[in-house]
């Protein structure tokens, strides 16, 4: 009797295990996916932070590419005064000017006694290599003229730097009138610092078979040589 009611509780406690059996494995189960979620929670929330990282950078320099197209459209146009665009023109470097040395002049000044004379070397400073050799057309006529203007000169006038500042500018007016030039008088006491003598020339043709407001091609004067004995 003893041992049939044994025999009936192993069986019981079989059964028991069995049932109970499917419900342990439900519950690991659970852990374990529990587990799982607990460990891809972090790393979902890297990525979210990297991808964050990602779109910033991304976004930063689409604005310092968008800044920087701005700047060259602006480089590109320039506002005038009434707020209107004007394309920017890029400015060329002017020519080189041409130079034109005239050969050494003695000259005798006009000094009491006609003892002093003057040694000159002039050089032309012009616009181009056309304009030179339009000059050498007229060369003696200009020689004769720079010549005589010299002889009304004394010692003492040129000394100064006034006077070689005004000598520098009537010669400009002798080379220039055979081109059909006319250039005006300097004003009285010019100095140095005024654009006349030696200075680029600023006057314009003045109805002398040039078409009006076409600029001097005889730019400058300048003394390559100075003596006075």
């Amino acid at each position: 009797m003893a041992c049939t009611l044994s025999a009936r509780l192993l069986l019981i406690c079989i059964e028991l295990e069995r049932a109970l059996a499917p419900i342990c494995r439900s519950k690991e189960y659970l852990k374990v996916s529990t587990a799982v979620e607990t460990e891809k929670k972090p790393a979902k929330k890297r990525l979210s932070k990297k991808l964050l990282i990602i779109v910033a950078v991304v976004v930063v320099l689409l604005l310092f590419a968008g800044a920087g197209v701005a700047y060259v459209v602006s480089q590109r146009h320039a506002v005038d005064e009434n707020g209107d665009d004007v394309e920017a023109v890029a400015k060329e470097p002017a020519p080189a000017p041409t130079f034109l040395p005239i050969d050494t002049m003695v000259v005798n000044l006009a000094d009491p006694g006609g003892e002093r004379f003057a040694q000159v070397g002039i050089t032309l400073e012009l616009a181009d290599a056309k304009t030179a050799e339009l000059i050498k057309q007229f060369m003696p006529s200009i020689r004769s003229s720079v010549l005589l203007l010299i002889s009304q000169k004394t010692s003492d006038e040129l000394l100064s730097r006034e006077g070689k500042d005004k000598l520098a500018h009537d010669i400009l007016r002798e080379v220039s009138r055979p081109l059909g030039f006319s250039v005006p008088d300097a004003p009285v006491g010019v100095t140095a610092a005024k654009p006349t003598a030696g200075h680029r020339a600023e006057n314009k043709s003045k109805d002398k078979g040039k078409a009006g407001g076409q600029e001097n091609p005889v730019h400058r004067v300048l003394f390559s040589g100075f003596i006075i004995q």
